[in-house]
């Protein structure tokens, strides 16, 4: 891995990310009673046990889940999990030294929108470069390696365990507002990570394929593409139209499709990620179509 400018940046964007989940989690969920999943719910557990800071069980539970998971590591992801880690102490530490109190009147609704709300947007930051803060993550990579369970459902299981333990210092009431606070962490999890704009693609299938085509790139200046298919009863070869467009733009290329063919079959399908012209860069000033060739 070189150190540049990318590397700085991911850096400090972990450790912003781990600055407001931590903020979260000492505002919100300490003070409320409630819990968390993974690693840091294990903190949490153990707080309320014996009043150990998290800012230091966070240190003491992953790094030996770091050193047995070294093997399943780039070297980049280890760094990467090695400064979210330490930022995620660090941070947890610097939040109880400032000690700030927003009152939320005993609403434990209002606590657990606030915790999913930091929580995700400093967890999804984190995800979005790559970077982790360890944890189950951790246990579960090397469960999918050893046993053959995916991740996905690995982390599930750990969760749930930790927030059955959690259950040793809550009450009923606390934990499905616990529960409401780790749904709204997974909604801003994902958005964060995929992003506020919205995609679509769509294929059309219509005997007008170059016509709706050639709207679709002069009127929206969006490119698209032809895919060969045939028809499994009909046996007949012809062109599905597929592109990518925002959804506003959705309701154009519809009514493209009604005015030139209203028989045409479309299908709107979710894109989770878009790369290239006019979505991770801007489009150029004219959108030229190459002639058809002959």
């Amino acid at each position: 891995m070189k150190l540049n400018k990318q590397v700085f940046l991911d850096i400090f964007l972990i450790f912003l990310g781990a600055s407001i989940y931590s903020f979260g989690l000492v505002t919100f969920n300490i003070p409320n009673q409630l819990a968390e999943g993974g690693v840091t719910g294990l903190t949490l557990i153990i707080y309320n046990w014996i009043g150990f800071n998290p800012a230091y069980s966070t240190l003491l539970l992953n790094i030996p889940l770091i050193l047995i998971g070294l093997k399943i590591f780039g070297f980049k992801s280890l760094v990467y999990t090695l400064v979210g880690t330490f930022s995620l102490s660090l941070n947890i530490l610097i939040w109880q030294q400032f000690n700030i109190v927003i009152s939320v009147e005993n609403d434990l609704l209002i606590a657990a929108l606030l915790a999913g709300l930091f929580g995700g947007v400093g967890s999804g930051i984190i995800y979005k470069i790559g970077g982790t803060t360890g944890g189950t993550d951790i246990v579960a990579r090397i469960i999918e390696k050893n046993i053959g369970l995916t991740m996905g459902r690995s982390m599930l299981i750990l969760d749930i365990i930790v927030l059955l333990l959690s259950l040793s210092y809550l009450s009923l009431k606390q934990m499905m507002y616990t529960l409401i606070a780790v749904f709204v962490f997974s909604i801003i999890v994902d958005f964060v990570q995929e992003g506020s704009y919205s995609a679509r693609g769509i294929l059309i299938i219509s005997d007008k394929n170059d016509i709706i085509s050639s709207r679709i790139m002069d009127e929206l200046e969006r490119g698209s593409t032809y895919l060969k298919s045939e028809g499994a009863f009909s046996n007949i070869e012809r062109n599905i139209i597929y592109c990518v467009a925002s959804h506003p733009e959705i309701n154009t290329i519809k009514d493209i499709c009604k005015e030139e063919d209203p028989k045409a079959f479309i299908s709107i399908l979710t894109v989770n990620e878009v790369l290239g012209e006019g979505f991770s860069y801007k489009k150029m000033k004219t959108f030229k179509r190459k002639p058809k060739v002959k």
